[in-house]
């Protein structure tokens, strides 16, 4: 049997086929018509049954014929199907942050979201880039070079931003700045990590994992290895894949 899982998130879709493994993935932009989108990356693509995670669900699953589960419950069937050992989960992704720890068996055992600020996610980070007028990409790198750091005095987005600018009408570095505003997204994150306190193996899936600067941040912050999968920003996608071809979540 041959599964789809669709992560329709703030920024991007990501499409996975399912099949004991991943067959296909593909990513795109979510735009401004997020449904007609995922109508087009199905388009005549053959999968006997549909499961849709990441904010827009609600909306696209009863277009396409789909059922729906949480980000939070993909996320530990996607990673423990990768990774059988891994006890905890962080996940960076551009409308919010999430971190799960597992039981025994995989299941959920309890967890922690932001998706009221846009600090501590990709939003934040994509947003302080286009203030520097780095690319994502450049962002993070110019992070990894810095010597120094910054500190920010506010977490609001807005408010941060203007931070930002006026940093760099006094002359401040960006590499100091960068690497300041990566340091504040990480003290965000590894807050919740204690309160919910992972432990284990802990995979960093999402698209804020591709951030190498917020790998090193975070295993310096935490004191601990974190993995990261081949491709995390299609975890969620395959998670709900994997779901659809198991009837449940694993450990329930």
């Amino acid at each position: 049997m041959i599964t789809a899982g669709l992560d329709l998130g703030s920024r991007t879709i990501k499409l996975v086929l399912f099949d004991s493994g991943v067959r296909s993935s593909e990513v795109i932009d979510s735009g401004l018509k997020p449904l007609d989108r995922c109508r087009r990356l199905l388009g005549d693509k053959q999968y006997d049954k549909l499961v849709v995670t990441g904010y827009g669900r609600d909306l696209v699953a009863p277009e396409l014929s789909g059922a729906t589960i949480s980000e939070i419950s993909a996320q530990a069937a996607a990673v423990r199907f990768l990774y059988p050992d891994a006890a905890s989960v962080i996940d960076i992704g551009g409308q919010d942050s999430k971190v799960i720890r597992l039981n025994e068996k995989g299941g959920v055992l309890k967890f922690e979201m932001n998706d009221r600020c846009a600090a501590g996610t990709g939003k934040f980070l994509e947003i302080m880039a286009r203030a520097l007028e780095l690319t994502i990409d450049e962002f993070a790198r110019t992070s990894l070079e810095a010597k120094r750091s910054v500190t920010l005095n506010s977490l609001c987005t807005v408010f941060a931003e203007s931070e930002v600018v006026s940093l760099i009408n006094k002359g401040e570095d960006a590499h100091a700045i960068a690497l300041g505003l990566h340091q504040s997204v990480v003290t965000r994150v590894s807050g919740m990590a204690r309160r919910v306190g992972v432990t284990g193996q802990v995979i960093f899936a999402g698209g804020g994992a591709k951030n190498a600067c917020l790998v090193r941040l975070l295993e310096d912050k935490l004191n601990l290895k974190i993995t990261v999968p081949d491709d995390p920003q299609i975890t969620a996608a395959l998670g709900a894949a994997i779901i659809a071809a198991n009837g449940k979540n694993q450990g329930e």
